[in-house]
């Protein structure tokens, strides 16, 4: 006894949709014998399904005289769709290899071509002896009657109803005043006409396409385009009808249209493609499934091969249409022998094909088909587990369902069950409160208006305030004793260099952009490159300073005088600048969307390209920190009442200090509070530098002036 699952898909026309079905123990007959090709393979339970392949049905002899004959359509290969077909397979494959999923049960396929007609669709699921109540679950249906439970107990879908597109539409035509329009609109329950009307908009003509009098239909709906007064026309069909509408169009030179899309057609590639309809098709404006990937999936699809699956005959003329040459197979079969095609090299391969079928950069319908699959999946899995009887008395009496005994409407109360108690969000969107509805994110960032952003934004003009005030007192007593003993060049260039890095920490608060992104990081580098580079000349002449009073030494100073200092300053930042020159240059930092961290908010931030880049900037501020502590710390015992090493010494290490403490308080904080984190480290190592560096002098000149002399200062 087996268990059928289908999934069907008629086109938007009609209900696509997943049955299971249980097969009776009975002797059934095939309605008419069947030509149609369609993928098999065994299993415990089976999946089925119907796709569009091929899109030119044949004609009919409807004059009820004799039993209808079902040929298949004609070879007009349409390869958008053989992407869903391995879309069902990819799953299919991912879960007979899971241990978590249905582990012990192997999920097989019947697969066939629907030609995009209901009449097609249903002799191909009657071919196979189903009965009559099955589950189905659509990937493409939209149909808004198709959401009534009580008609349609059994149906299921991962498309959501033309209710919201329509919708959508209405707000389209009233957003842009476009009040009179013309309409073309399949033949069937597609689409929701009533809902635009009802939106204030006046329809100018309404033509119907029909399927099996496709080339007529699009005739007559491209004259009454022509004919109208409507320059904006709404269409509502599938894209094999808009393309050969299209094509009527280019015949009459109507190229000046805004047509509103369905999700069936905007975002058809084919239209674009071709030549001859990428001029009509510029002027559209519509709706779309929601995008998402599968990781995998194009992998998977580039390394098929007919050699492989020999008796897929999707994939062998899929092959030979983009290869123009035919695989030899082992059991030959008549349909490639009889091939005009000359025989393939073996070197072909899917590696080097773009086209719909290999593209990976708008999986739409290819993802629903993705996702029926795997709700299905889930309600057998509901079935089939046993609960642990260990766990709780109660499970003792309970019975597990093997595949030969679920039941149709069992696996329906599963998928009802599923669908109704939480249905996972995209990315971008996040479920409420009572999990009812997913709401959209919204980006976060450290801005200027909330506390945080405020409060940092105060300490940072602080210090710059601060900076501003020790420079205009340097300034004023740059005659005295103080300010000259201890190079005073240097020390205005190092109060202008902090000041920078106070500023520099103002940059990260607010919306990051692509320019904020890269300025942060250039001015962060540089100006805490050259503060330390002037501490370390600093250092630097300290040394040289005692070691020339030394006999034989005097000539030290002349190799080590102002023009050398200064030199030296700019040697150590040019290398710094650099090298943010090149890591902004090759891989800068780029303002992205976190959508890692849960919950509503989204915190925009500066994403690093380049961890390589950020390491070296870094790095190189360590490496420059780290030898100016040594030189300071070898000189602080040099004999003098007011020897400067031991501040760079004291200011050395609380720089070191911050800077270590911040990488492990980097990675770990959450969002913008990363941002804040190096805002602060920022503010901390610059008030410790500006602290330990120029308080002790400002204390001697402004409180205590009698030290401010050449004598206090030369004493030891």
């Amino acid at each position: 006894m087996w268990c059928f699952l289908w999934l069907l898909s008629l086109g938007p026309p009609v209900a696509p949709a997943l049955g299971m079905n249980r097969v009776a123990a009975r002797v059934c007959y095939r309605w008419q014998a069947s030509n149609f090709s369609g993928l098999f393979q065994d299993g415990d339970v089976i999946i089925g399904g119907l796709f569009s392949l091929y899109s030119k049905p044949p004609s009919l002899n409807q004059d009820f005289t004799q039993q209808p004959l079902y040929q298949s359509c004609s070879r007009y290969r349409i390869s958008l769709p053989l992407q869903y077909v391995y879309a069902m397979l990819f799953a299919l494959e991912e879960i007979n290899h899971s241990t978590t999923l249905l582990p012990g049960v192997r999920l097989g396929f019947h697969l066939h071509d629907s030609c995009a007609l209901p009449l097609w669709a249903l002799h191909a699921v009657l071919s196979l002896h189903l009965n009559v109540f099955v589950s189905q679950m659509s990937y493409t249906a939209s149909s808004p009657s198709l959401s009534d439970r009580t008609q349609f107990p059994n149906f299921f879908r991962t498309m959501p109803s033309d209710i919201y597109q329509a919708r959508a539409i209405a707000r389209l035509t009233i957003r842009f005043k476009w009040t009179w329009i013309g309409a073309v609109v399949a033949n069937n329950d597609y689409g929701l006409m009533a809902e635009t009307q009802g939106a204030g908009v006046c329809l100018a003509f309404v033509e119907t396409l029909s399927r099996q009098n496709i080339v007529s239909d699009a005739r007559r709906a491209a004259q009454a385009i022509q004919s109208s007064a409507a320059k904006v026309i709404l269409i509502f069909t599938w894209y094999t009808d808009v393309r050969e509408l299209f094509l009527q169009l280019v015949e009459r030179n109507v190229t000046d249209r805004q047509f509103l899309a369905s999700e069936a057609w905007s975002t058809s590639g084919v239209l674009l493609q071709n030549p001859s309809t990428s001029k009509v098709a510029k002027g559209v404006l519509g709706v779309a499934i929601r995008s998402s990937t599968l990781p995998g999936f194009e992998k998977y699809l580039r390394k098929l091969k007919p050699s492989l699956h020999p008796h897929n005959e999707f994939l062998r003329e899929y092959w030979e249409n983009i290869f123009q040459c035919r695989e030899t197979t082992p059991d030959n079969d008549s349909s490639s022998s009889e091939s005009p095609l000359p025989f393939c090299s073996g070197t072909e391969s899917l590696e080097t094909v773009n086209d719909i079928f290999t593209d990976m950069s708008q999986l739409r319908v290819t993802y629903n088909v993705y996702q029926a699959v795997y709700a299905v999946a889930h309600a057998l899995h509901s079935l089939l587990s046993c609960p642990d009887i260990s766990s709780s008395p109660a499970n003792k009496n309970f019975n597990c369902s093997v595949p030969k005994q679920i039941k149709p409407i069992e696996v329906n109360r599963n998928i009802s069950n599923s669908s109704h108690s939480c249905e996972p969000c995209r990315y971008d969107y996040w479920s409420n409160a009572k999990k009812t509805a997913c709401l959209p994110r919204h980006l976060d960032f450290l801005s200027y208006n909330e506390t945080l952003g405020i409060t940092l934004t105060v300490v940072s003009v602080s210090g710059v305030t601060v900076t501003t005030a020790v420079f205009v007192v340097f300034l004023h007593y740059r005659q005295t004793p103080m300010v000259r003993a201890n190079n005073s060049e240097l020390s205005f260039l190092l109060l202008v260099s902090l000041k920078l890095c106070f500023l520099c920490s103002l940059v990260f608060i607010g919306r990051p952009s692509a320019w904020s992104c890269r300025f942060q990081q250039a001015a962060f580098g540089i100006s805490f490159v050259l503060s330390v580079s002037c501490l370390k000349v600093k250092t630097i002449v300290v040394l040289a300073a005692f070691r020339s009073a030394h006999p034989g030494a005097e000539a030290l100073m002349r190799w080590f005088g102002p023009g050398q200092q200064r030199g030296s300053i700019c040697l150590f930042t040019s290398i710094q600048i650099v090298i943010c020159i090149i890591w902004l240059t090759v891989s800068p930092p780029v303002p992205k969307p976190d959508f890692e961290l849960p919950g509503l908010k989204v915190t925009l931030r500066c994403a690093m390209a380049s961890a390589v880049g950020f390491s070296l900037v870094l790095g190189y501020i360590g490496l420059l920190a780290c030898s100016c502590l040594i030189l300071a710390f070898l000189a602080r015992k040099l004999p003098d009442n007011f020897n400067e090493a031991k501040l760079i010494t004291f200011s050395m290490l609380i720089f070191c200090a911050v800077w270590v403490a911040f990488i492990p308080a980097y990675v770990s904080s959450p969002g913008k509070y990363a941002v804040a984190v190096e805002i602060f480290a920022i503010l901390a190592s610059s008030y410790g530098l500006l602290l330990c560096i120029f308080a002790p002098k400002c204390f001697i000149i402004l409180l205590r002036p009698e030290n401010n002399t050449k004598k206090h200062m030369m004493a030891r």
